[in-house]
């Protein structure tokens, strides 16, 4: 056999084709990782907006090479949460006010939509889970935790979207709240807020655990409209503080 058969061979043995898709595999699930590292370095606001990001600085912290950094960024940037600008860099994503408040108006949209769907389809166990957050949610507000305050919101929130079994819903919906995740985070700044924000979500479970569709559907609509309204305070707030 010639020898660029023999090569030709092997390059295409069951054997090589196992290690590549293993190798494969493994990378992209590296990349996934470094993807939900970097995004909760951001929601937690240890990387804000404006923050630029480089592969060789991550990929030491996170003990992996610059490659899974590099495709992390591009799937980041895809989901709304970094951006890259020519000959700069790649940077965490600042979104206008305006932005920010339309998302609102759409997330509004799309929780009533989730209350009526739960309400008159959610099990007894997903009513459990959502009871259990908001029980973790109250401790949190009662220590004063803003950080596992916001991180219960968030996972309550996107709990009672996959409840829906909607996959286009759930992918639209967390490609939309990734996008507010500096203006949630000031909407927890305050802990007087917090006790607001942990009784809206005891009228939210009540409202779906009641069965009724229609009340649950107002209640989480006026709940994200709520927050809309403290993000547009907030920001004024925030506003008047940088103002030189």
């Amino acid at each position: 056999m010639p020898i660029e058969n023999a090569k030709s061979s092997a390059k295409f043995s069951p054997i090589f084709e196992a290690n590549a898709t293993i190798s494969m595999l493994q990378n992209h699930s590296l990349t996934g990782a470094v993807q939900q590292e970097i995004e909760r370095l951001i929601n937690v606001g240890e990387l804000g907006p404006g923050d630029k990001l480089t592969e060789t600085a991550l990929a030491q912290r996170l003990g992996v090479s610059r490659g899974p950094v590099r495709e992390a960024f591009r799937v980041l940037e895809e989901a709304g949460l970094v951006q890259l600008e020519k000959n700069r860099g790649v940077f965490v994503r600042q979104i206008p006010l305006t932005e920010a408040l339309e998302i609102f108006d759409i997330r509004a949209m799309i929780e009533a939509h989730v209350g009526a769907t739960l309400a008159n389809n959610a099990s007894d166990q997903q009513l459990k889970n959502l009871k259990k957050l908001v029980g973790q949610m109250a401790q949190a507000v009662k220590v004063e935790d803003e950080a596992t305050y916001y991180r219960l919101n968030i996972e309550f929130h996107e709990s009672m979207v996959s409840y829906t079994g909607n996959q286009k819903l759930i992918g639209m919906y967390r490609k939309l709240t990734q996008e507010l995740s500096l203006f949630r985070r000031r909407n927890f700044a305050d802990h007087a807020l917090l006790v607001t924000s942990v009784n809206e979500h005891r009228d939210i479970l009540e409202a779906i655990g009641s069965r009724n569709a229609a009340k649950a559907s107002e209640a989480l609509r006026q709940h994200v409209l709520m927050s809309r309204e403290r993000t547009l305070q907030n920001y004024e707030k925030y506003s008047v503080r940088t103002t030189p």
